[in-house]
């Protein structure tokens, strides 16, 4: 990398850093950035979930006071999370590249689409939350059935390909959970540290020459300061310049996988 490449990483990894955080699609900007910078989808993707590991952690820190009373639901959730984790790495390491390579596009799509559509799903989430007046009981039954369902498939995407993961947390969680919006949040971003740590661990255990060292440290420097700030301040950002910023680059991930 030259110098203004290593210097575009990192500040793409503090800005992933802090939309992690607040909304859980960092992956659009860094993975077209890494892409920029001449690495392979697949070790683009490896790097990548390395780098946004210190960053997924401090942006879960950063959310502890709306993790009171989430213990329990978190316990359940966690393992089902890891396991879907660990299948995600398994495709993304076994599977063809030209395999990934096919598919990815179509995930980018799918993750501008859930971006794009975000404000809606909130507007229609807080109706619901509203509606309902009172907390709901704890999970049960079909309930806690279909939360372990969703940790698990929500990290198999995760562990194949991190772009949205937390969007897509917040939408099937939001259906099964009478929470606030941030503390569903506060949850996303424990499960999403985990998918991340457990993935990452699996491909520097499975495949270490997968991994671009210099981009995977340079963007978890940016996304360790990035959480911090994003837990902190990034509710303040405004929404709508942000989320248009998320599409514009997953539309320019698009073009670059295409056009490859």
């Amino acid at each position: 990398m030259t110098g203004w490449e290593m210097l575009a990483v990192a500040a793409a990894g503090l800005a992933a850093g802090s939309i992690n955080a607040v909304v859980g699609s960092g992956t659009l900007v860094t993975f077209p950035v890494l892409l920029a910078t001449g690495l392979p989808p697949v070790t683009a993707t490896v790097s990548n979930t390395l780098g946004l590991v210190p960053g997924s952690v401090s942006g879960a820190i950063g959310y502890r006071r709306e993790l009171a009373g989430q213990r329990g639901l978190l316990l359940r959730l966690l393992p089902a999370s890891v396991l879907g984790a660990l299948t995600g790495a398994v495709l993304l390491l076994h599977l063809p590249a030209a395999a990934f390579e096919a598919v990815v596009p179509a995930l980018v799509g799918l993750a501008v689409v859930l971006v794009a559509v975000q404000p809606l799903l909130t507007r229609r989430l807080a109706a619901r939350r509203a509606a309902a007046g009172t907390p709901a009981p704890r999970p049960h039954g079909w309930r806690l059935a279909g939360l372990v369902g969703a940790a698990y498939g929500t990290g198999s995407y995760g562990g194949y390909f991190a772009a949205s993961q937390g969007v897509l947390q917040i939408g099937v969680f939001g259906l099964l959970l009478a929470e606030p919006l941030q503390r569903l949040n506060a949850v996303k971003n424990v499960l999403t540290s985990a998918v991340n740590a457990v993935a990452a661990l699996a491909y520097v255990v499975v495949a270490t020459d997968r991994v671009d060292w210099t981009a995977a440290a340079l963007v978890a420097g940016g996304s360790a300061v990035g959480g911090t700030v994003g837990a902190r301040y990034g509710r303040r950002l405004p929404s709508a310049v942000l989320r248009t910023a998320i599409i514009v680059l997953g539309c320019v991930a698009i073009g670059v996988l295409v056009t490859r």
